[in-house]
């Protein structure tokens, strides 16, 4: 497992109350980071999660709001600026499928105008509101940036191709994002395939997943900490790594 001693540095995850999100809070307070958790201000996970760290003795504070809302991002950026006098990482991890069953490729009606504007507001946008917001602060400090694509947006298939063309589009920006923040900011993403445990909204087909993971070189999903440990990485190390994203597929399936 990578360590790395992050005192005095300073994290924004967006979705971090849940999954790889909290897998990556996780991981950075073990290393004596600082983290803003950002959430929906209606999940109860939020301050559960908060409370849960903060009585184990990390340094973390509850940034909730929408990252479909420029207004949301906007606070609660600054309200871990100001709680913390700085800002070093910033993960976007938050997304939605935007469905609770898989949508069939030919199926227009479920993917409709309003299903799109959803998905592209989060999963798109979204990360763009965060790294607006987040973005001197983070050439100030001379930061890095993990975006959480998905395997979706290589063509391996997802809960729609509407999910996947969001997914596709963060792989791109991650490119044109490194531009955007270099020399002082690295920018770079992950792309998981199967997540183990991750509380997904969508549920995919148990006997089709297990069929698919068992054809996967590792034989097993991925789980949210294997996912956080390559995010880490790219936080805390990878100092000649930018506009990458790395693919965590077990391999890949055929």
């Amino acid at each position: 497992m990578i360590t790395a001693d992050l005192s005095g540095k300073v994290a924004f995850v967006t979705g971090g109350a849940s999954g790889i999100g909290l897998a990556v809070v996780e991981r950075l307070v073990a290393n004596k980071c600082r983290v803003a958790i950002n959430d929906l201000a209606t999940s109860p996970r939020l301050n559960a999660e908060v409370e849960r760290l903060t009585k184990a003795g990390h340094d973390v504070i509850a940034c909730p709001g929408d990252v479909s809302q420029q207004a949301d991002v906007d606070a609660a950026v600054a309200l871990a600026v100001s709680h913390f006098g700085r800002l070093d990482f910033l993960v976007n991890n938050a997304g939605t499928p935007g469905t609770s069953a898989p949508i069939p490729v030919d199926d227009f009606a479920r993917m409709d105008e309003a299903f799109w504007q959803k998905l592209v507001s989060i999963n798109q946008i979204g990360p763009y509101r965060c790294l607006k917001a987040a973005a001197p602060h983070l050439k100030k400090a001379g930061g890095a940036v993990v975006n959480v694509a998905s395997t979706a947006g290589l063509g391996y298939g997802g809960s729609s191709s509407v999910y996947a063309s969001t997914k596709a589009a963060i792989i791109l920006l991650t490119t044109e994002w490194s531009y955007a923040m270099g020399p002082e900011v690295r920018v770079n993403a992950i792309a998981p395939n199967v997540v183990d445990g991750s509380g997904w909204d969508c549920k995919f087909d148990p006997a089709q997943l297990k069929d698919y993971v068992g054809k996967l070189p590792l034989r097993r999903a991925g789980k949210p900490s294997e996912y956080a440990e390559a995010i880490f990485y790219l936080l805390a190390g990878a100092p000649y790594i930018t506009g990458q994203t790395i693919v965590m597929d077990g391999g890949g399936a055929r």
